[in-house]
């Protein structure tokens, strides 16, 4: 394996690494099925990143309808009408033992109806930016870069 190659195996390792360590720490993890899916496959000179579709979204948050967390004001999505759908977070309240209650009365509700006041709270806040991805991304890229540099020039020299 050339040195390039190799300098990029060890980039996309520390990066799958560090982005899985960001998870564990915070608040996102329950089902654990992001962090199952994070993967890089090298193609010729290039690292392909490889998560579940939601994880981008977890990463660079989502801005709300009515206001905006600050780590999401950069963010490029925004919800707008559509609301995220209430069934994605039947299994997350069902891990995190989440159960509603009435404010008047003090009685439960349903999940069903739990699900649907979480999803239009997200629509209505959006979603925090976590940079669970990008901060490890970014920091592989200034420790790494020397080293995939000087492979590049010595497999170039030694053809």
């Amino acid at each position: 394996m050339s040195e390039f190659k190799q300098a990029i195996e060890k980039y996309a390792k520390y990066v799958i690494q560090q982005s899985r360590s960001n998870l564990t720490k915070g608040r996102t993890n329950a089902s654990k099925q992001l962090y199952n899916s994070l993967g890089y496959k090298i193609q010729g000179s290039k690292v392909r990143f490889e998560s579940e579709e939601y994880g981008q979204f977890i990463d660079e948050g989502v801005r709300g309808k009515n206001h905006d967390y600050s780590e999401s004001r950069n963010s490029p999505f925004k919800f707008r009408n559509k609301q995220p759908p209430s069934r994605a977070f039947e299994k997350w309240i069902k891990i995190r033992g989440i159960k509603g209650r009435d404010k008047k009365t003090g009685r439960f509700i349903t999940d069903k109806s739990l699900t649907f006041l979480i999803a239009r709270s997200i629509q209505r806040k959006g979603i925090r930016a976590t940079m669970f991805f990008t901060k490890p991304f970014e920091a592989g890229f200034e420790k790494y870069s020397d080293e995939m540099i000087l492979g590049l020039i010595n497999d170039n020299i030694e053809l």
